[in-house]
């Protein structure tokens, strides 16, 4: 095991104790996320060395690739640590465009359930998120019906944990008066502060929050704020926003993907970087 320390300690899933700095798998797909890596052995060694840096909670999805990056972890790392814990979605696809079509019908949500196993060697998923909305963003719908299949092979002991991805307010608040979740995974960052009061509230709660696009959606003005503080502390613009998000609660979760096993070295010093008060104040001002 590295002796890199991992910023922002650890977290509980429910029963699952998982590293705040995680990984998300995401980028070790071809361009646009469809089809295998330019670089395969590549690939493959930065998934080993995040967990031989200590990182225990790896994201992805069946859809990435589609296929690859699942089978991209199986070959990497099965059998698995008993301290890894690997996150996947359901609820979208890929079709040959590229783009991301609902696939939320029970029938659909089993059968992704099973292709995740499948790919990833598993008899049982540790964390499964259900994909909300679509490539826009949430949408205002009912989860009940694609919530409750997943509730369903839970009991048939398929999935451990449950948790909602691209979800409003209002269906995170659905979803639990089913059955218990254990995070939320929805576009956050500096310039995207909607789900402030939802974090908090998640956080009282001891669920998780997962953001992802940490520099996605910034205005040329809230680059240039966020450069400012990053050139101040000698760091980087993605390494402040990470460290931002470490520090904005608790139970906030990071899964920053690369490809490169540089610049996930670089990810996890990064977002070790220490924050003043001070540069708190500037940095949360972007996105008020």
């Amino acid at each position: 095991m590295s002796s890199l320390p991992l910023p922002g300690g650890t977290w509980k899933l429910g029963d699952l104790t998982v590293t705040r700095f995680g990984y998300g798998a995401m980028q070790l797909a071809g361009p646009w996320v469809m089809g295998p890596p330019a670089d395969r052995e590549g690939a493959l060694a930065v998934l080993r060395e995040a967990v031989e840096l200590g990182i225990t909670h790896i994201d992805t999805a069946d859809a990435y690739g589609p296929r690859v990056t699942n089978e991209l972890i199986r070959e990497a790392l099965h059998p698995y640590p008993e301290t890894l814990h690997i996150a996947t979605k359901v609820g979208a696809l890929r079709d040959e465009q590229g783009g991301w079509p609902p696939a939320r019908r029970p029938d659909q949500l089993r059968r992704a359930v099973t292709d995740n196993l499948e790919a990833l060697g598993l008899d049982t998923l540790d964390l499964v998120n259900l994909r909300l909305g679509n490539a826009e963003g949430p949408q205002p719908e009912s989860v009940a019906e694609a919530f409750e299949t997943l509730v369903d092979l839970q009991r048939q002991g398929l999935i451990r944990h449950l948790g909602v991805s691209n979800a409003t307010a209002e269906q995170v608040a659905e979803a639990q008066s089913i059955a218990p979740i254990v995070c939320v995974q929805n576009m956050y960052n500096l310039a995207h502060r909607h789900d402030d009061e939802l974090i908090d509230r998640l956080a009282d709660e001891g669920v998780a929050y997962v953001p992802f696009f940490p520099l996605g959606g910034f205005t040329p003005l809230q680059s240039d704020a966020l450069s400012s503080v990053a050139a101040r502390l000698g760091s980087t613009p993605m390494s402040v926003a990470l460290a931002w998000l470490l520090r904005r609660s608790p139970n906030i979760l990071l899964i920053a993907g690369t490809s490169s096993v540089a610049h996930l070295r670089e990810n996890i010093a990064g977002a070790a970087v220490q924050l003043s008060d001070e540069d708190i104040a500037e940095l949360d001002r972007i996105g008020r």
